[in-house]
């Protein structure tokens, strides 16, 4: 039987989001802004976004026999996902309390496993063929690590890719970086895995290298707003974040990033290109509320992805066009008769973190250039959207 799709192991939680202005203090009681309450845990969201990105998904897990292991099973059905999940009524599912910044949309997170907390090497060892007929195993460590452990030592002697994305950032013994083909931890794991501050692209490359140098085939250190990094014994690339819209929420955008990357491994896709899509899907996500409810669809992600590819070599000489055309209006025209539409036309950059203004604005801005330059000919008009 031929590989195909993902295999994920981790945690499903019902996740608990507040927004408020800050963090109370000890002994403090604040005024929040919002509440939602949604399923989430880092597996069970890179599973999502994984099945949405267009893979064929099975999700390895634990959980309660309670209304929060219901909401489970709600999900990955509406998902179409598999679940090779155990229920125990020993313990409860998952919560994670989420404080949200109501303005920046940034977060902070406490986890719970819950019954998740309980997998053992035994359960994955139960659900082995769900990893072997894998094209690619994505794990993380809110389950207990020797079940993580467990299922990359099945997946890799199966032949899958393994994806290990280590958070929460906790100790485990470096034996497990030789088998992983990638390791995707964020800024502030990478940091506490290597011991090397990643303040920037030459500290990231550090720390990729002392993450190659305990054995991993690549490091994918996702780098926030900044993109991530794709770092290999062969070639070390910056991959740009891809703007989709106004920042909502973060929570979920390393989640939605994994889940991005593994589908697009599964499909054949070279792998810069499939952390290139990783960086679309996260892209989108932010613009969302939530974790598992933010994750795009594959038609979402592609026109995004798309966009960037076709359009991403020429946007920065049309910034430059666009700046010398302005230029050469202002020249030719009372700025009295420039007006709010000409603004709206030349006055934002269109850069490479802004595709989809791009590609939507591209044929528009020059039809303006194109009325702007006749006005200098033929007087003075009113500019049209």
């Amino acid at each position: 039987m031929s590989k195909r799709g993902v295999a994920v192991l981790g945690v499903f939680v019902v996740d608990l989001a507040f927004r408020a202005g800050n963090m109370p203090a000890i002994g403090e009681t604040i005024a929040g802004s919002g509440f939602a309450m949604g399923p989430g845990g880092k597996g069970s969201n890179q599973a999502v976004a994984a099945a949405r990105a267009g893979a064929s998904v099975s999700f390895i897990s634990r959980i309660g026999s309670d209304a929060f292991g219901e909401l489970a099973v709600k999900t990955w059905e509406a998902e179409g996902i598999r679940p090779r999940v155990a229920r125990t009524a020993d313990a409860p599912t998952g919560a994670a309390f989420i404080y949200v910044h109501e303005t920046r949309g940034d977060n902070a997170i406490i986890v719970v496993p819950g019954a998740a907390g309980g997998i053992s090497p035994a359960d994955v060892d139960a659900v082995a063929d769900a990893i072997r007929d894998a094209s690619v195993f994505v794990t993380q460590l809110e389950q207990p690590v020797d079940a993580a452990f467990r299922g990359l030592e099945i997946a890799r002697a199966a032949g899958s890719i393994t994806v290990f994305n280590p958070a929460p950032a906790i100790k485990f013994d470096d034996s497990l970086f030789a088998l992983c083909d990638y390791v995707v931890p964020n800024e502030t794991e990478a940091e506490g895995l290597t011991g090397i501050a990643v303040s920037d692209l030459a500290g990231a490359r550090r720390a990729g290298d002392a993450l190659l140098a305990k054995g991993a085939g690549t490091a994918l250190i996702t780098l926030g707003e900044r993109g991530a990094l794709f770092h290999a014994r062969d070639r070390s690339l910056h991959v740009p974040p891809f703007a989709a819209g106004k920042v909502v929420e973060t929570t979920g955008a390393g989640d939605a990033f994994v889940g991005g990357f593994a589908a697009a491994l599964a499909d054949g896709v070279d792998p810069l290109e499939a952390a290139r899509f990783g960086s679309a899907t996260a892209g989108i996500s932010v613009t969302r509320p939530g974790t598992a409810p933010a994750m795009p669809r594959r038609a979402e992600i592609d026109l995004v992805f798309i966009d960037r590819r076709a359009a991403g070599p020429h946007l920065l000489d049309q910034r430059k066009q666009r700046a010398a055309e302005r230029h050469q209006l202002l020249q030719r025209l009372p700025a009295q008769e420039l007006g709010r539409d000409l603004e709206e036309g030349f006055g934002g950059d269109i850069g490479v973190d802004d595709p989809a203004v791009g590609c939507d604005q591209q044929h528009r801005i020059g039809q303006r250039v194109e009325d702007g330059l006749a006005i200098g000919r033929h007087g003075p008009a009113k500019f049209h959207g």
